[in-house]
């Protein structure tokens, strides 16, 4: 049965190298979301790596990388979306090292649609880095995965220092921080009011200028891109 139509359309990153078992569940899948799927680990870890999803589906037996290893990879990115891997019946070693390398959830083929649907809305319900996003414009921003995504989705990985900067600015958009209020929050002492500059121009040379704004005579505040 298809979820409700007036529903957000999910995201879902799909790596499944079985033909037969892909195109069944791409196409039950597709009524609900939108699916790149992949056939190796080391696709899908290049799709991770630079586009936001809702959630993960992920087989455990793949070829070249597994899905273990490509788990392991999206969480040493910092990576927190949701990931449902699918194993075989009766392989417990197979579900505990994906539960152990950062899956979220398993189901055991065959599996039933009606139930794959529902873990996967589980997954999206408690994903914590949702609820954690800030949104800069059409701009976004994950705190907890150092990450800001363009208007497209792209995923674009920030260092610890320029995630720091953009979420302070961004937990009180509409306070004008001094130089020397960044400088007191975010960097180590020693440092410079001239540190707080180049750190801006650093996260605005990956996103755009107008993700943080310059007021001027007073400092910066978290901006509003178009």
């Amino acid at each position: 049965m298809p979820e409700s139509s007036h529903a957000r359309r999910g995201t879902l990153l799909y790596v499944e190298d079985d033909a037969n078992i892909a195109a069944m569940t791409v196409e039950v899948l597709s009524e609900t979301y939108d699916i790149d799927h992949v056939v190796t680990g080391e696709e899908g870890l290049r799709l991770a790596l630079h586009t936001r999803y809702d959630a993960m589906l992920v087989d455990r037996r793949l070829p070249g990388m597994d899905g273990v290893e490509f788990i392991r990879a999206v969480r040493t990115a910092r990576i927190t979306t949701p990931i449902l891997m699918l194993t075989a019946l009766g392989a417990v070693d197979d579900r505990v090292s994906g539960l152990d390398g950062g899956a979220n959830d398993y189901l055991v083929k065959p599996f039933d649609y009606e139930e794959l649907l529902a873990r996967l809305r589980s997954l999206r319900r408690g994903f914590a880095a949702d609820a954690g996003r800030r949104e800069l414009g059409d701009w976004s921003f994950t705190p907890e995965s150092q990450a800001i995504y363009d208007p497209s989705g792209y995923r674009i990985a920030l260092t610890t220092t320029e995630s720091a900067l953009l979420e302070l600015l961004s937990g009180s958009p509409e306070h004008v921080f001094t130089r020397e209020e960044i400088l007191t929050a975010v960097f180590r002492e020693g440092e410079t009011t001239g540190s707080v500059d180049t750190y801006v121009h650093y996260v605005r040379r990956k996103s755009t200028r107008d993700i943080i704004e310059t007021v001027r005579t007073r400092g910066y505040r978290a901006g509003h891109p178009s």
